[in-house]
């Protein structure tokens, strides 16, 4: 009796969880727009994956020409696509707006171009060693042999006595 009663109340809460929940219904529209890395420097490349795009279709941004998108093999109605920023795209957030079948979806600040690192020599030389960079290590070796020189002349002194 015992076993039945809580067959009975697991039957119960399994259907009230299986009525509660949503359907499963297949997309027919684009969702869910993420962009990877979401912080970019400008040249570099980014995956597009999108949720409802069953057939592919296509990404556009003002940071990047249009990208196609092609569905993932295994995942039911995503598709995904790699857009390359623009070398000249301004620092700042970008939204990706995605059509496909005929729909439209637009995701605001998708996705930040970083600006890139204004490089130089800073400081460094590659003409080799300056005077002043002979100096101190001539100065250093010069203290080393001195040194070492009075340590062994001292241990020598210290084996007579």
């Amino acid at each position: 009796m015992r076993n039945s009663r809580a067959l009975a109340v697991s039957a119960a809460a399994f259907a009230a969880l299986g009525l509660a929940a949503p359907e499963a219904v297949a997309w027919d529209q684009p969702s869910n727009i993420v962009a990877l890395p979401s912080v970019i420097a400008r040249g570099g490349q980014m995956t597009i994956t999108v949720d409802g795009c069953r057939d592919g279709g296509t990404a556009t941004s003002n940071a990047f020409p249009t990208t196609t998108l092609s569905p993932i093999s295994g995942a039911n109605e995503t598709s995904k696509g790699t857009a390359t920023v623009n070398s000249n795209a301004s620092p700042g957030t970008y939204d990706i707006t995605v059509s496909c079948s005929g729909k439209s979806l637009t995701r605001p600040a998708a996705f930040t171009v970083i600006g890139g690192v204004r490089g130089g020599i800073g400081g460094s030389s590659s003409s080799g060693a300056t005077p002043t960079d002979i100096a101190i290590g001539g100065g250093l070796v010069a203290a080393a042999v001195i040194g070492g020189g009075l340590f062994w002349m001292r241990r020598r002194s210290e084996k007579r006595i």
